[in-house]
């Protein structure tokens, strides 16, 4: 199963971005356990943090600094038992 597309993409406090998806699904992505790789390192910076976006295709959210995020993962589709390193939450 394929994930549906990213609508949008609302960055919250501190590290999460809010993800709602085309078939209505709401993701909140922790993105804090992956800020100190290299491409993600530079969200720290919340300025440059608040600069998420849906790509061109609707198919994935991404930041000026080449980092995104695999929509199969946020919204649960991703197969097999990958553990993904950020938490990704359904809100209530």
């Amino acid at each position: 199963m394929i994930a549906p597309g990213v609508k949008a993409a609302i960055p919250l406090e501190p590290y999460v971005v809010r993800v709602v998806f085309s078939d209505g699904e709401v993701r909140d992505v922790d993105i804090e356990p992956l800020l100190d790789g290299a491409v993600f390192g530079p969200l720290r910076e919340r300025a440059m943090f608040e600069r998420v976006v849906v790509d061109e295709l609707g198919d994935t959210i991404v930041w000026p600094t080449g980092a995104d995020l695999d929509p199969d993962v946020i919204y649960g589709t991703a197969p097999g038992d990958w553990q993904p390193p950020m938490r990704v939450t359904t809100p209530q």
